[in-house]
């Protein structure tokens, strides 16, 4: 039986212990038993309270209980405080002032107004909230470009913030001043540190078949066949619908996916015979998402799918350190591989820029295997022995 994944959560305002499992009647009858667990049908998940006890058994490290209250005015851990004039740092503090208050709060109602994500209403909430706690008294709509780029030289050089780290509280940043406060595009004075290429970590046939043969469940099949055969995240798996399913055209919509965007993509007649099979005969039968928690009747929880590829691997023997997203990563290089142009693997996938789709090209081995080593040329044609 699949283990739970625990998560430490604020929801409500309260700590909590955020527990997500596969749906099956012991771990529910469990879940009854520990006091003051509750359900939450907006988070699709058990959670229970964030206690010394509950942080044991799960597993979770308890030297920074209890956690802070969230609010909007307190932060747990406080990021490097701006230099003053005299090029000192003053304390930092975990508090944001009644003024910065006031402009998080238009931060986030402008994020909503023009309808950002909720994945990227938090990152940018939190980008800038770690931001204003060190203002302390200073008003961050007057600070100049040198203070903030002061606070991002510290957040690099003692910090040692990822380089994706900068680019989203540079991004938080720039929404605020730029969109927020209307003030002239001064971002462009700010460098932007260079992102690492980081090549996509692929699986090869072998380790498909080894890691698809390691499931029983024929919904669990059913859910990485999905996501392979159409390289979707998991999240589009969780969001399809059997009215999505469209078998007289071969296709698949998958509906307002990253950056709100509708595409079709194809479905593979093998999977067709998936799914028809997996829908005819596992109970219960699922209603109106294709993969649905048998407890709620809802989407299924993209953690629990995460657990279950994990499951998978580990089972498969794959020493990769991959996760989910590697099957997305291998339907697009083998497509690749296999000659399709890259310009239909951008719209498959749903990539806003060609350039995000041409990081497989340095996975890719089609070209590779055509290129002979200098070093081949020259034993080839006699030149040296060994």
């Amino acid at each position: 039986m699949p283990k739970p994944v625990f998560e430490l959560i604020d929801h409500k305002g309260k700590a909590r212990i955020k527990v997500c499992f596969e749906n099956n009647a012991v771990w529910n009858k469990r879940m009854k038993q520990v006091s003051g667990a509750l359900w939450s049908q907006t988070l699709k998940s058990w959670h229970i309270p964030d206690t010394i006890e509950n942080r044991k058994k799960c597993g979770l490290p308890v030297s920074t209980m209890p956690p802070a209250k969230a609010t909007t005015t307190v932060i747990t851990k406080p990021a490097m405080p701006l230099k003053n004039k005299n090029n000192d740092a003053p304390a930092a503090t975990t508090k944001i002032s009644p003024e910065n208050t006031v402009q998080l709060q238009l931060f986030l109602q402008t994020l909503q107004l023009k309808a950002y994500s909720p994945a990227t209403i938090k990152t940018y909430k939190n980008e800038l909230t770690a931001f204003l706690q060190v203002l302390g008294k200073t008003q961050a709509k007057k600070l100049t470009v040198q203070r903030i780029k002061d606070y991002l030289q510290y957040c690099y050089e003692t910090l040692h913030l990822s380089e994706n780290t900068l680019h989203s509280r540079m991004n938080a940043l720039k929404f605020y001043y730029e969109q927020v406060l209307g003030k002239d595009k001064f971002f462009w004075e700010i460098p932007r540190p260079k992102k690492p290429l980081i090549v996509p970590k692929v699986l090869n046939e072998d380790e498909l078949g080894k890691l698809f043969n390691a499931l029983e469940n024929k919904k669990h099949k059913a859910m990485l066949f999905t996501a392979y055969s159409a390289g979707l995240r998991v999240s589009e798996v969780a969001a399809l619908k059997i009215a999505d399913i469209d078998s007289s055209r071969m296709q698949i919509l998958i509906e307002q996916a990253k950056g709100k965007k509708d595409r079709y993509v194809n479905l593979s007649p093998v999977l067709l015979d998936i799914l028809r099979t997996y829908i005819k005969t596992y109970q219960p039968k699922p209603r109106i998402y294709l993969f649905e928690s048998e407890q709620t009747g809802q989407a299924y929880p993209t953690r629990t799918i995460q657990q279950i590829f994990s499951n998978a691997k580990h089972k498969a023997g794959i020493k990769k350190d991959i996760g989910i997203h590697s099957l997305r990563h291998s339907f697009a290089t083998h497509l690749l591989e296999k000659g399709t142009d890259i310009k239909y693997i951008k719209d498959i996938l749903g990539h806003f820029n060609i350039k995000t789709t041409e990081r497989y090209l340095h996975v890719s081995k089609k070209a590779l295997v055509n290129i002979i080593s200098p070093l081949d040329d020259l034993y080839n044609k006699g030149k040296i022995d060994w």
